[in-house]
């Protein structure tokens, strides 16, 4: 295959010098990371007018749409459909293995 490259003389010091120039950076140098937000657990009241506002503008209804527009959790989305769909809100279209499918009623 081949041997290992033999370095020049001077190779191995100016590596030695570079490791010694490197800086750590400051810790108000690096840049801060940023706090992730967690989503909401508690179930939002279904009979807000915020809520019913932003569901009727909605085409289709999915666990994921309704947790990414409200910043709640999949789980919490799945009830607060259920419950939408209990009081007459929404409507269930279709379903899939693991998808429910809702459309605001008119």
């Amino acid at each position: 295959m081949g041997s290992k490259k033999k370095r020049s003389p001077k190779q191995p010091t100016k590596s030695q010098t570079r490791k010694s120039q490197k800086k750590e950076p400051k810790p108000s140098e690096t840049p801060s990371k940023r706090e992730k937000k967690t989503a909401g657990i508690s179930l939002p009241n279904p009979r807000s007018e915020k809520i019913a506002n932003e569901i009727r503008k909605m085409k289709t209804l999915t666990p994921f749409a309704v947790a990414a527009r409200f910043n709640i959790r999949l789980s919490v989305a799945k009830d607060l459909l259920r419950q939408l769909e209990q009081q007459g809100i929404i409507q269930f279209v279709s379903r899939s293995r693991n998808l429910k499918i809702y459309t605001p009623v008119d």
